[in-house]
């Protein structure tokens, strides 16, 4: 059975974005940055909503990032990659296919194969829909020690109540703390 993670960066106010999809206030250093290669070297199958997937696909592929960040670049390209949009046409990333319907039993259908484990990427929406109806194995939310104005909270419009259980805590040099969750078994 796979695993599904879901990373998620946050504010100390809760916040994953400020207004207008503003996320220029995450800042990350050497260390969390290790991190992100560590991370990729689990082969997992990134999963991405749309509006997070147009964001990566506009940065990753481009030689300013591969320039940049060369070892993530390389990870994040060659990692297979979901995508889910009813309105995304084509997939121009590479190793990218697009769910366009049935998220949740696409991703009940896709755990229960054999492959690599699988992680979502921010995409706020998604990570509400998939924690309610209890797929999601471990969430790893990163606090940035910022305040943020308004923006869009991690599980907005939840309708229940998700009892979690601490798996691991790691914190950086810059004050960021890496918080891994599972959920309290019942």
């Amino acid at each position: 059975m796979r695993k599904l993670s879901a990373f998620i960066f946050t504010s100390l106010n809760g916040f994953f974005e400020a207004s207008k999809g503003d996320i220029s206030w995450h800042k990350h250093g050497e260390e969390e940055n290790s991190y992100a290669v560590e991370s990729l070297k689990a082969g997992n199958t990134l999963l991405f909503g749309s509006k997070t997937y147009q964001m990566m696909a506009s940065y990753w592929p481009t030689p300013i990032a591969i320039k940049n960040d060369p070892i993530v670049a390389n990870g994040i390209n060659k990692a297979d990659k979901i995508v889910f949009s009813r309105t995304l046409k084509k997939a121009g990333w590479n190793n990218t296919r697009i769910i366009k319907a049935n998220i949740v039993e696409e991703v009940r259908k896709l755990k229960i194969t054999s492959g690599s484990d699988m992680t979502l990427m921010g995409s706020g929406s998604i990570l509400t829909r998939f924690a309610e109806q209890g797929l999601i194995d471990e969430y790893q939310i990163m606090l940035d020690p910022v305040v943020i104005g308004k923006g869009t909270t991690i599980f907005k419009d939840i309708k229940h109540k998700l009892d979690l259980k601490l798996i691991t805590t790691r914190t950086f040099r810059s004050g960021v703390v890496l918080l891994s969750y599972g959920p309290l078994e019942k």
